[in-house]
């Protein structure tokens, strides 16, 4: 990142502290971002000394004029193609105001490192051309300013030299942005036309836009409001590293917001151990005997020997930071492949790491059209909401409670795949946080798939009572069992009778037996077993949620057999107890059941021999990776 700091502004006017806001400017490709961004320079007087010159001077060697977005185009490729591709800081000020201006790329191609600026802003400039228009790539940063939560947006139409200074031009124009920023819940602050060129309506209001009344653009950046500060908001440390100094274990990191100081009693998410912190640890001074808040990079020491790690966040305790398998986001998508549900993806959350698979996708539009079409897939450039179910609890709060630890990054085989906002965390947490510390076991996942030759699974048989599951379950079991494996039958009905014993057959308690059963089931699987659940389970959303919990784990097997086949084998007397009201709170079971519409298999156990359905099932775990080939014996070829 380049990062050009004026060296003749001092950071505050006479000692005291001046609000400062950080906006990002992003515009389509030759929009003349940079060339505003150099123009606001020189026209807050905030150069620095003999740059304006020295650029003027290797624009005259190299026979070219000069132009103001030299001032940021600072690599050499850049500069040969005409175009901004890293994003660049810019700190000026204005007459109320210390500003940190972002450069971002308006190229599709650098839409990466758009995100890494506008992530960054508290407001926007978006510009516009007057002559080309509101283009797809402006409404396409227009959504992304939606999607990472900037609210604040001034717009800024360029080279109205080009139009003649159209008033009507500039008024059509101005319309279009305002309809389609409003659409996405954001009421522009301010439309200034400008040529940043010639400085007409940077700074003053020209002869030029003389029907032109509004604010011009530093009066405009003077209007947006800053962030709430970040040591107003709670604690949040995450930690990036544990050092053993002396006798000491310190905790580092940066504090994302908040304060913190010797004697605060902490949690350590997403564990939720308690400690207090004993000292606060610096270089040169230690200790630290000041408060230090958010910026500052600082080593704790702790009043108890805790296991922490990387990507662990302290937090005050009572300050509501959760922990949790499950995340709602918002996302701008930039991989070549479109997103898909049950895509494998890694999270980046602040510095914990997580691998993830996606379990819903909702809204998935193209920025780039008016209409809300949605879509099943998320594709590259576009946007779309997703359900994230994670391998391993972290500790996230919502974008809206706290934008430093609310945004997340999405890698795919290494490479950076999308960004954006954490909208929700589910509920996962704990009301207080107590000192828990999970035991893993002793034994490996890759020891205990090598004996039994298989990995571990939850597989979920669902269908009508009767319609053959428990059959099936048990002849699975057996089969795997005679191979040397290791399943584990987890029958709804036994559950019922004991670990489930308490739970009625409302909607709520019956979510709460699938619920228990698919915890059990996962439990297992983690530790290398096959869990081989047999259960009627009739809604589509208490199964959606055992997958959730299951994660990749999870293969659901669908007895499609019908109604009419199952109630006459009705072994359990389930019909005639459903015809009376009286099973599972159905008023009748084939109409109140929702059958799966994208299962990993589906068995009519009526046309199909148990030994038939039990093959079928075996292929089908050694296909999605469950079951291993079995070795070939070379002898036997001889």
């Amino acid at each position: 990142m380049n990062m050009l700091v004026p060296t003749t502004i001092p950071a505050t006017a006479t000692g005291t502290t001046r609000p400062q806001v950080r906006i990002v400017i992003v515009g389509h490709v030759d929009h003349g971002k940079s060339t505003l961004v150099g123009r606001l320079l020189f026209e807050t007087g905030s150069l620095p000394e003999g740059k304006l010159e020295m650029l003027k001077a290797v624009s005259a060697r190299r026979g070219m004029p000069f132009e103001w977005s030299f001032l940021l185009d600072a690599l050499q490729t850049e500069r040969d193609q005409g175009i901004t591709i890293d994003t660049t800081q810019i700190r000026f000020r204005t007459g109320s105001r210390d500003v940190v201006l972002i450069d971002a790329p308006g190229h599709a191609e650098f839409l990466r490192n758009m995100i890494t600026g506008a992530s960054q802003a508290d407001a926007a400039v978006l510009i516009i051309d007057a002559q080309e228009g509101v283009r797809d790539q402006t409404r396409r940063h227009g959504y992304l300013l939606h999607l990472l939560g900037v609210k604040q947006v001034a717009v800024v139409v360029n080279k109205m030299d080009r139009v003649d200074f159209s008033a009507a031009r500039f008024n059509a124009i101005s319309e279009e942005i305002s309809a389609h920023l409003t659409g996405l819940g954001v009421t522009p602050a301010a439309i200034v036309p400008i040529s940043a060129r010639d400085g007409d309506g940077v700074a003053a209001r020209t002869a030029n836009i003389q029907w032109y009344s509004g604010p011009t653009v530093i009066e405009a950046l003077d209007a947006l409001e800053p962030a709430r500060p970040l040591e107003q908001l709670a604690l949040r440390m995450p930690v990036q590293a544990i050092y053993k100094f002396d006798d000491r274990r310190i905790v580092a990191g940066r504090i994302e917001s908040g304060a913190l100081r010797a004697g605060d009693e902490i949690v350590i998410m997403p564990a939720g151990k308690i400690a207090k912190i004993r000292t606060v640890e610096g270089w040169p001074v230690t200790p630290i005997t000041a408060r230090q808040t958010a910026g500052s990079s600082v080593g704790i020491t702790l009043d108890r020997e805790l296991f922490i790690e990387r990507g662990d966040v302290i937090a005050h305790v009572g300050d509501n930071l959760r922990d949790t398998r499950r995340l709602h986001a918002r996302i701008f998508w930039l991989h070549d492949k479109p997103l898909t549900t049950g895509a494998a993806i890694l999270i980046r959350l602040g510095t914990r790491e997580a691998r993830a698979t996606v379990i819903a996708i909702e809204k998935a539009v193209d920025p780039g059209e008016l209409s809300s079409v949605e879509s099943r897939s998320i594709a590259r450039n576009h946007v779309g909401e997703i359900d994230i179910s994670l391998s391993q609890p972290l500790a996230a709060d919502a974008y809206t409670d706290n934008p430093r630890t609310g945004r997340l990054v999405i890698e795919v085989n290494g490479r950076i795949a999308g960004g954006g906002l954490v909208l929700a965390v589910d509920a996962g947490q704990r009301a207080e946080p107590v000192d828990i510390v999970p035991v893993e076991s002793a034994l490996r996942p890759d020891e205990r798939s090598a004996r039994y030759r298989h990995n571990g699974a939850v597989v979920w048989l669902t269908g009508l009572p009767a319609s053959g599951k428990s059959t099936l379950a048990r002849a699975l079991e057996r089969r795997l069992f005679g191979k040397g494996g290791s399943p584990v039958l987890l029958d709804g009905d036994t559950l019922r009778a004991g670990l489930n014993g308490d739970l009625g057959f409302s909607a709520q308690d019956r979510a709460e037996n699938i619920r228990r059963l698919a915890e059990v089931a996962t439990h297992l699987a983690r530790n290398g077993h096959v869990a081989i659940v047999a259960a009627v389970s009739p809604s589509a959303a208490d199964r959606a949620a055992a997958r959730r919990i299951a994660d990749s784990m999870f293969r659901e097997i669908y007895i499609a057999t019908s109604a009419e086949v199952c109630e006459s084998r009705d072994p359990k007397g389930h019909y005639a107890k459903a015809r009376a009201g009286a099973l599972h709170g159905f008023t009748g079971v084939s109409n109140d059941y929702q059958p799966p519409s994208a299962s990993e298999l589906a068995i009519d156990t009526s046309a199909r021999t148990v030994v038939d359905a039990t093959d079928e099932i075996e292929q089908m775990l050694v296909r999605s990776g469950i079951l291993f080939e079995e070795p070939v014996d070379l002898a036997a070829n001889i």
